[in-house]
Protein backbone atom coordinates (compact mmCIF):
# COMPACT_ATOMS: atom_id res chain seq x y z
CA UNK A 1 0.00 0.00 0.00
CA UNK A 2 1.56 3.35 -1.16
CA UNK A 3 -0.64 5.26 1.72
CA UNK A 4 0.38 9.16 2.31
CA UNK A 5 1.86 9.56 5.71
CA UNK A 6 1.50 13.10 7.29
CA UNK A 7 3.28 13.68 10.64
CA UNK A 8 6.14 16.45 11.62
CA UNK A 9 9.51 15.54 11.51
CA UNK A 10 10.08 13.85 14.89
CA UNK A 11 6.73 11.70 14.65
CA UNK A 12 8.73 9.35 12.41
CA UNK A 13 11.18 6.96 12.94
CA UNK A 14 14.70 7.59 12.05
CA UNK A 15 15.59 4.99 9.91
CA UNK A 16 17.18 4.73 6.62
CA UNK A 17 14.28 3.54 4.49
CA UNK A 18 13.36 6.16 1.25
CA UNK A 19 10.85 8.61 1.98
CA UNK A 20 9.56 11.54 0.24
CA UNK A 21 8.55 14.50 2.19
CA UNK A 22 5.87 17.80 0.96
CA UNK A 23 5.68 21.35 2.66
CA UNK A 24 4.98 24.58 1.81
CA UNK A 25 5.24 27.87 4.10
CA UNK A 26 3.61 31.34 2.71
CA UNK A 27 6.24 34.49 4.58
CA UNK A 28 7.49 37.38 3.42
CA UNK A 29 11.21 36.38 2.32
CA UNK A 30 13.35 39.68 1.95
CA UNK A 31 16.36 37.61 0.24
CA UNK A 32 15.28 34.59 -1.29
CA UNK A 33 18.70 34.45 -3.47
CA UNK A 34 20.48 33.07 -0.10
CA UNK A 35 17.78 30.93 0.85
CA UNK A 36 18.30 29.50 -2.26
CA UNK A 37 22.13 28.66 -1.09
CA UNK A 38 21.40 27.65 2.09
CA UNK A 39 19.11 25.39 1.14
CA UNK A 40 21.20 23.96 -1.69
CA UNK A 41 24.35 23.39 0.35
CA UNK A 42 22.13 21.98 2.72
CA UNK A 43 20.49 19.45 0.46
CA UNK A 44 23.51 18.32 -1.06
CA UNK A 45 25.32 17.78 2.02
CA UNK A 46 22.43 15.05 3.02
CA UNK A 47 22.36 13.65 -0.51
CA UNK A 48 18.90 14.87 -1.07
CA UNK A 49 16.93 15.37 -4.23
CA UNK A 50 13.87 17.06 -5.64
CA UNK A 51 12.41 20.42 -6.09
CA UNK A 52 12.38 23.69 -3.75
CA UNK A 53 10.94 26.65 -5.69
CA UNK A 54 11.60 30.05 -3.55
CA UNK A 55 9.87 33.69 -3.86
CA UNK A 56 9.95 36.84 -2.21
CA UNK A 57 6.21 34.74 -1.24
CA UNK A 58 8.08 31.70 0.93
CA UNK A 59 8.81 28.00 -0.17
CA UNK A 60 7.67 24.86 -1.65
CA UNK A 61 9.31 22.07 -1.37
CA UNK A 62 9.46 18.34 -2.18
CA UNK A 63 12.27 15.97 -1.58
CA UNK A 64 13.83 12.30 -1.71
CA UNK A 65 16.07 10.86 0.40
CA UNK A 66 16.66 8.65 3.61
CA UNK A 67 14.50 9.28 6.61
CA UNK A 68 17.01 9.78 9.17
CA UNK A 69 18.95 12.18 6.36
CA UNK A 70 14.86 14.31 5.36
CA UNK A 71 14.18 14.70 9.42
CA UNK A 72 17.98 16.45 9.88
CA UNK A 73 16.98 18.42 6.91
CA UNK A 74 13.53 19.63 7.98
CA UNK A 75 15.41 20.44 11.68
CA UNK A 76 17.93 22.40 9.93
CA UNK A 77 15.00 24.31 7.65
CA UNK A 78 12.87 24.95 10.51
CA UNK A 79 15.89 26.95 12.37
CA UNK A 80 14.89 29.93 9.98
CA UNK A 81 12.68 31.85 11.94
CA UNK A 82 10.20 31.83 9.11
CA UNK A 83 9.50 28.34 8.61
CA UNK A 84 9.29 27.61 12.41
CA UNK A 85 6.50 24.78 12.73
CA UNK A 86 6.54 23.47 9.35
CA UNK A 87 3.60 21.16 8.38
CA UNK A 88 5.27 18.14 6.76
CA UNK A 89 3.66 15.64 4.90
CA UNK A 90 5.40 12.14 4.33
CA UNK A 91 4.85 9.45 1.98
CA UNK A 92 6.62 5.82 1.11
CA UNK A 93 9.48 6.69 -1.20
CA UNK A 94 11.81 4.43 -3.59
CA UNK A 95 15.28 5.89 -3.41
CA UNK A 96 15.03 6.99 -7.10
CA UNK A 97 12.23 9.35 -6.52
CA UNK A 98 13.85 12.36 -8.13
CA UNK A 99 16.85 12.13 -10.85
CA UNK A 100 18.47 15.18 -9.55
CA UNK A 101 18.04 18.51 -7.12
CA UNK A 102 16.52 21.90 -8.07
CA UNK A 103 16.78 24.68 -6.22
CA UNK A 104 15.18 27.98 -7.91
CA UNK A 105 14.18 31.48 -7.27
CA UNK A 106 10.93 32.49 -8.57
CA UNK A 107 8.36 35.04 -9.11
CA UNK A 108 5.76 32.80 -7.72
CA UNK A 109 6.64 29.44 -5.42
CA UNK A 110 3.11 28.59 -7.35
CA UNK A 111 2.99 29.62 -10.87
CA UNK A 112 -0.59 31.06 -11.40
CA UNK A 113 1.20 33.99 -13.26
CA UNK A 114 -0.41 36.71 -10.34
CA UNK A 115 2.98 37.55 -8.49
CA UNK A 116 1.43 40.94 -8.07
CA UNK A 117 -2.02 39.65 -6.76
CA UNK A 118 -0.84 37.38 -3.88
CA UNK A 119 -0.12 38.93 -0.28
CA UNK A 120 1.55 37.31 2.43
CA UNK A 121 2.46 37.84 6.11
CA UNK A 122 3.84 36.46 9.15
CA UNK A 123 0.47 34.23 8.71
CA UNK A 124 0.81 33.38 5.22
CA UNK A 125 -1.51 34.11 2.54
CA UNK A 126 -3.77 37.08 2.92
CA UNK A 127 -7.52 36.76 2.31
CA UNK A 128 -6.88 32.87 1.53
CA UNK A 129 -10.07 30.38 2.30
CA UNK A 130 -11.59 29.12 5.06
CA UNK A 131 -8.93 26.08 6.87
CA UNK A 132 -11.28 22.68 6.83
CA UNK A 133 -9.78 19.16 8.47
CA UNK A 134 -10.85 16.29 6.75
CA UNK A 135 -13.43 15.67 9.10
CA UNK A 136 -14.63 18.87 9.22
CA UNK A 137 -15.30 18.78 5.51
CA UNK A 138 -17.58 15.99 5.78
CA UNK A 139 -19.53 18.55 7.93
CA UNK A 140 -19.70 20.70 5.78
CA UNK A 141 -21.72 18.25 3.50
CA UNK A 142 -23.86 17.14 6.56
CA UNK A 143 -24.81 20.66 6.79
CA UNK A 144 -24.71 21.85 3.55
CA UNK A 145 -25.58 18.51 1.20
CA UNK A 146 -25.10 19.19 -2.21
CA UNK A 147 -24.94 22.89 -2.61
CA UNK A 148 -21.42 22.21 -1.51
CA UNK A 149 -19.07 22.24 -4.81
CA UNK A 150 -15.80 20.63 -4.82
CA UNK A 151 -13.25 22.29 -7.34
CA UNK A 152 -10.18 20.79 -8.22
CA UNK A 153 -7.02 23.30 -7.73
CA UNK A 154 -5.26 20.61 -10.58
CA UNK A 155 -3.99 20.38 -14.06
CA UNK A 156 -6.68 18.34 -15.96
CA UNK A 157 -4.51 15.55 -16.82
CA UNK A 158 -3.81 15.23 -12.65
CA UNK A 159 -7.33 14.76 -12.37
CA UNK A 160 -7.75 12.24 -14.95
CA UNK A 161 -6.40 9.52 -12.52
CA UNK A 162 -8.33 10.75 -9.13
CA UNK A 163 -10.22 13.44 -7.86
CA UNK A 164 -13.36 14.05 -5.22
CA UNK A 165 -16.60 12.53 -6.01
CA UNK A 166 -18.63 14.99 -8.52
CA UNK A 167 -15.82 17.42 -8.49
CA UNK A 168 -15.93 20.31 -10.90
CA UNK A 169 -12.28 19.86 -13.23
CA UNK A 170 -11.63 22.63 -14.57
CA UNK A 171 -9.79 22.80 -18.54
CA UNK A 172 -6.71 23.80 -17.50
CA UNK A 173 -3.48 22.47 -19.03
CA UNK A 174 -1.08 24.78 -16.67
CA UNK A 175 -1.81 26.58 -13.44
CA UNK A 176 -1.46 29.53 -15.52
CA UNK A 177 -5.09 28.40 -16.92
CA UNK A 178 -7.30 29.21 -13.49
CA UNK A 179 -6.75 32.61 -13.82
CA UNK A 180 -8.25 33.11 -17.42
CA UNK A 181 -11.08 30.94 -16.41
CA UNK A 182 -12.05 33.01 -13.57
CA UNK A 183 -11.55 36.19 -15.06
CA UNK A 184 -13.93 34.91 -18.25
CA UNK A 185 -16.95 34.45 -15.87
CA UNK A 186 -17.02 30.68 -16.42
CA UNK A 187 -17.86 29.76 -13.22
CA UNK A 188 -19.36 32.80 -11.96
CA UNK A 189 -22.46 30.94 -11.31
CA UNK A 190 -20.69 28.96 -8.06
CA UNK A 191 -20.29 32.37 -6.67
CA UNK A 192 -22.79 32.12 -4.21
CA UNK A 193 -22.35 28.85 -3.23
CA UNK A 194 -19.50 26.83 -0.83
CA UNK A 195 -16.46 26.18 -2.54
CA UNK A 196 -14.03 23.39 -1.50
CA UNK A 197 -10.76 23.40 -3.09
CA UNK A 198 -8.51 20.83 -2.92
CA UNK A 199 -4.81 19.74 -4.28
CA UNK A 200 -2.17 17.56 -3.42
CA UNK A 201 -0.78 19.21 -0.81
CA UNK A 202 -2.72 22.61 -0.38
CA UNK A 203 -0.18 25.06 -1.62
CA UNK A 204 -1.79 25.67 -4.89
CA UNK A 205 -5.46 26.59 -3.07
CA UNK A 206 -3.70 28.65 -0.56
CA UNK A 207 -3.55 31.05 -3.90
CA UNK A 208 -6.43 29.44 -6.07
CA UNK A 209 -9.07 30.48 -3.02
CA UNK A 210 -7.44 33.98 -2.37
CA UNK A 211 -7.66 34.71 -6.16
CA UNK A 212 -11.08 33.17 -5.97
CA UNK A 213 -12.45 35.17 -2.82
CA UNK A 214 -11.03 38.52 -4.59
CA UNK A 215 -12.81 37.87 -7.43
CA UNK A 216 -16.06 37.86 -5.72
CA UNK A 217 -16.95 34.08 -4.44
CA UNK A 218 -18.60 33.96 -1.56
CA UNK A 219 -17.84 31.02 0.41
CA UNK A 220 -14.35 30.09 0.07
CA UNK A 221 -12.82 26.74 1.97
CA UNK A 222 -9.63 24.76 1.31
CA UNK A 223 -8.76 21.25 2.54
CA UNK A 224 -6.09 21.54 5.09
CA UNK A 225 -2.95 19.73 3.90
CA UNK A 226 -4.71 18.87 0.34
CA UNK A 227 -5.55 15.11 -0.81
CA UNK A 228 -2.30 13.85 1.10
CA UNK A 229 -4.06 14.98 4.53
CA UNK A 230 -7.20 14.13 3.52
CA UNK A 231 -6.05 10.17 2.70
CA UNK A 232 -4.41 9.81 5.92
CA UNK A 233 -7.77 10.36 7.17
CA UNK A 234 -10.16 8.33 4.74
CA UNK A 235 -7.92 6.65 2.56
CA UNK A 236 -10.42 5.13 -0.13
CA UNK A 237 -13.53 5.15 2.23
CA UNK A 238 -14.04 8.90 2.07
CA UNK A 239 -14.78 11.14 -1.35
CA UNK A 240 -11.72 10.82 -3.08
CA UNK A 241 -11.69 8.31 -5.72
CA UNK A 242 -8.76 7.10 -7.53
CA UNK A 243 -4.83 7.77 -7.61
CA UNK A 244 -3.15 10.60 -6.64
CA UNK A 245 -0.75 12.31 -9.28
CA UNK A 246 2.83 13.47 -8.08
CA UNK A 247 5.40 15.00 -9.54
CA UNK A 248 8.60 12.68 -9.17
CA UNK A 249 9.11 9.27 -10.19
CA UNK A 250 5.98 7.14 -8.73
CA UNK A 251 4.01 9.41 -10.85
CA UNK A 252 0.83 8.50 -8.92
CA UNK A 253 -0.05 7.26 -5.87
CA UNK A 254 -2.63 4.64 -4.38
CA UNK A 255 -4.21 4.73 -0.69
CA UNK A 256 -4.83 1.30 -0.80
CA UNK A 257 -5.13 -1.93 -2.67
CA UNK A 258 -8.68 -1.32 -3.03
CA UNK A 259 -8.12 2.03 -4.95
CA UNK A 260 -10.71 2.88 -7.70
CA UNK A 261 -8.98 3.19 -11.18
CA UNK A 262 -10.43 6.67 -13.12
CA UNK A 263 -8.22 6.64 -15.79
CA UNK A 264 -8.51 4.97 -18.89
CA UNK A 265 -5.64 4.02 -21.36
CA UNK A 266 -5.11 6.41 -24.69
CA UNK A 267 -4.54 3.64 -27.04
CA UNK A 268 -7.59 0.80 -26.10
CA UNK A 269 -9.40 2.35 -22.87
CA UNK A 270 -8.79 -0.80 -20.55
CA UNK A 271 -8.60 1.43 -17.44
CA UNK A 272 -5.08 2.22 -15.96
CA UNK A 273 -3.89 4.99 -13.80
CA UNK A 274 -0.59 4.39 -14.96
CA UNK A 275 1.18 7.54 -16.76
CA UNK A 276 4.45 7.28 -18.68
CA UNK A 277 6.25 9.17 -21.26
CA UNK A 278 5.57 8.62 -25.18
CA UNK A 279 8.31 6.55 -26.47
CA UNK A 280 9.12 9.43 -29.26
CA UNK A 281 11.81 11.45 -27.86
CA UNK A 282 11.03 14.97 -29.37
CA UNK A 283 7.65 14.55 -27.45
CA UNK A 284 7.85 12.80 -24.33
CA UNK A 285 4.28 13.87 -23.39
CA UNK A 286 2.63 12.00 -20.39
CA UNK A 287 0.31 9.69 -22.10
CA UNK A 288 -1.86 7.24 -20.06
CA UNK A 289 -0.98 3.59 -21.20
CA UNK A 290 -1.80 -0.03 -19.96
CA UNK A 291 0.52 -3.10 -19.56
CA UNK A 292 -0.20 -4.49 -23.00
CA UNK A 293 0.16 -1.50 -24.27
CA UNK A 294 3.23 0.08 -22.81
CA UNK A 295 4.71 -3.16 -24.26
CA UNK A 296 3.73 -2.63 -27.82
CA UNK A 297 4.33 1.16 -27.43
CA UNK A 298 7.20 2.79 -29.94
CA UNK A 299 7.93 6.07 -31.41
CA UNK A 300 5.66 4.90 -34.50
CA UNK A 301 2.69 5.39 -32.24
CA UNK A 302 2.89 8.85 -31.12
CA UNK A 303 0.05 11.05 -31.83
CA UNK A 304 -0.04 14.10 -33.67
CA UNK A 305 -1.50 15.72 -30.63
CA UNK A 306 1.50 14.80 -28.74
CA UNK A 307 3.39 17.24 -30.93
CA UNK A 308 2.00 20.49 -29.27
CA UNK A 309 1.42 18.90 -25.95
CA UNK A 310 1.03 21.64 -23.44
CA UNK A 311 4.94 21.81 -20.98
CA UNK A 312 2.16 20.38 -18.22
CA UNK A 313 1.87 17.01 -19.93
CA UNK A 314 5.53 16.60 -19.58
CA UNK A 315 7.12 14.60 -17.41
CA UNK A 316 8.12 17.67 -14.83
CA UNK A 317 9.05 17.97 -11.22
CA UNK A 318 7.10 21.24 -11.29
CA UNK A 319 3.25 21.02 -11.05
CA UNK A 320 3.04 24.09 -13.59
Amino acid sequence: MDEARCAGADSAPAVREPKVILFYRFTPLEDPAAIRLWQHTLCDALSLRGRILISRHGINVTLGGAMSDLKRYVRSTATYPGFHGLDVKWSEGTGRDFARLRVRVRDEVVSFGAPDELEVDRDGVVGGGVRLSARQVHELLEQRGDDVVFFDGRNAFEAAIGRFRGAIVPDTDTTRDFVRLLDSGAYDHLKSRPVVTYCTGGVRCEVLSALMNARGFEEVYQIDGGVLRYAQEFANDGLWEGSLFVFDERLAMRFGDDATVLGHCERCATPTSRYRNCAEAACRALILLCEDCAVRHSSRDCGPRHATAPRARWRSLSPS
